[in-house]
């Protein structure tokens, strides 16, 4: 393999490509057709017109994110509007406004925000590169070993860092990010040949390791709350850890090789590029003051989310790490203002994240809770026991934000399932409580890291949604196969 040549930065499809106007049309089909039949059939038993309308128009717009007859900023924008229009959630025009807006002032919308400008910070200043430079001298004579590389540095992170979206949106992906560009592989020129592999091994991974650890998710510990009061379950550091400990072990050694036979990349192997690296780190030259000036702000930002919880919130964190960014001139304004990508990816998923929350607004997730839980208190134990974490799990395709499911639903499921005798309550609640990471995994908005990955644009659409069921049936399939008989055996 010839050495590499790097390429300038090409722009994401997803943002930027105006498909032919038939094309288009074409895509506009399925979203409406599917809107237009559910708005047609009448209320089911229990459920609102108001409520079932809004769930026909909710069909539609994740039906348009898949087909992307527009970018998915702009389906999430005239999803709301014409939600609030309506007046399908709020009952006056003022709370209709007030719901339509109300993803703007979610944290995780923020923390997506920050993730991007720490990313444009580490581009910007040349130090992204300088760190993915060296990880490539160190393992990139093996593609496998740099997916390796980056899990690693997300386990080591996940039992301090409560926020994955910090920790793999705003301090693993700046890294992962500039590894590409150096095989020559960018969103539009050759995504496949090293990038499309890596980026998937990145987020994949947090999704496990917001699992593995009680501390490795914020809702693991709302979770927790819940348990205790709902099923009075007690759940413990250790005993999180120790539950999940089979399934992570394995869904962590797995995923990145997983990755690597679903999403294969071109590039196997090159000693070249690792060489070249190290000559390329070489003529970087000494590492400059603003490289230093970034890498003390990353850190100080790690310190923050890890340390800093009582006393101020991971977004206010990152906010202030993007002032100082600001003052001390790593990036300018004008830098902030030209990256389209992440106010796009902001208007995004804060209007996905109201999309997702009226559902719970207008009753459509109760109702449906209730009537999946009912219904499975008639099944036979273990089939039930199944039945219930599987459609928790499913129904995720419904949220933007696991914190909302895990407060609209986790109580409903426990109680129902709870309900059944002989139900061994401890076990049952832990794979519930575990299915909360792994779900992120689902959909290009499942989680806080989801649209930051998305973003990068070396995934498309289709290819995300696509490895998003795959990757996500495996995941619940070894927490069924193995997490439930562990825990029904060990953890009783």
């Amino acid at each position: 393999m010839s050495s590499p040549t790097v390429a300038p930065p090409q722009p994401i499809a997803s943002v930027n490509t105006k498909p032919a106007p038939s094309k288009q049309l074409r895509k506009w089909i399925g979203p409406l057709a599917l809107g237009v039949i559910l708005f047609l059939i009448p209320a089911p038993s229990g459920l609102s017109a108001t409520a079932w309308h809004y769930f026909a128009l909710f069909a539609a717009v994740i039906a348009g994110l898949i087909t992307e007859p527009l970018p998915g900023a702009a389906i999430g924008f005239i999803g709301v509007t014409v939600a609030a229009g309506l007046l399908l959630v709020g009952k006056t025009p003022a709370e209709a406004t007030k719901w339509a807006l109300s993803g703007f002032s979610n944290d995780a919308v923020w923390l997506i925000f920050a993730a991007n400008m720490f990313a444009l910070g580490y581009e910007a200043t040349g130090l992204g590169r300088r760190i993915a430079l060296m990880l490539v001298k160190a393992l990139g004579r093996r593609t496998l070993g740099l997916g390796y590389a980056i899990a690693l540095s997300d386990l080591c992170l996940a039992p301090v860092m409560p926020s994955n979206t910090a920790r793999s949106g705003g301090t693993v992906y700046p890294i992962v990010k500039n590894i590409p560009p150096l095989y020559g592989s960018f969103p539009n020129d050759n995504p496949r040949r090293i990038g499309g592999y890596l980026l998937w091994t990145g987020f994949a991974t947090t999704c496990v390791t917001s699992s593995m650890f009680l501390t490795a998710l914020a809702p693991n510990l709302l979770a927790v709350e819940i348990a205790r009061k709902v099923a009075h379950v007690d759940i413990s550091w250790g005993m999180w850890a120790l539950g999940f400990l089979p399934v992570g072990i394995l869904l962590f050694a797995a995923t990145p090789l997983l990755a690597y036979v679903l999403y294969p990349p071109e590039v196997k192997r090159g000693d070249e590029v690792a060489t070249w690296a190290g000559g390329e780190l070489i003529t970087m030259g000494r590492i400059t003051r603003r490289e230093v000036t970034m890498g003390l702000l990353a850190v100080a930002a790690l310190v923050g989310w890890i340390a800093g919880s009582r006393w101020i919130s991971p977004v206010t964190v990152a906010l202030v790490v993007i002032s100082v960014m600001l003052l001390a001139k790593v990036v300018t304004w004008n830098d902030i203002l030209s990256n389209k990508q992440a106010w796009s990816v902001l208007v995004w998923f804060a209007t996905l994240v109201a999309m997702a929350e009226g559902l719970s607004n207008v009753g459509f997730l109760a109702w449906f809770g209730s009537r999946a839980a009912a219904y499975m208190t008639r099944i036979p134990l273990i089939p039930m026991l199944i039945s219930s974490v599987a459609v928790f799990f499913i129904i995720h395709y419904l949220f933007a934000s696991i914190t909302a499911q895990t407060t609209a639903l986790l109580p409903v499921f426990l109680l129902a399932v709870l309900s059944v005798p002989g139900v061994p309550a401890k076990a049952v609640t832990l794979i519930l409580v575990y299915s909360l990471g792994l779900m992120g995994v689902l959909t290009p908005y499942a989680s806080g890291p989801a649209p930051i990955w998305y973003s990068s644009g070396y995934i498309p659409t289709k290819d995300f949604w696509r490895l998003g069921a795959i990757m996500g049936a495996l995941y619940l399939a070894v927490l069924l196969a193995v997490g439930l008989p562990f825990a029904i055996k060990f953890l009783h």
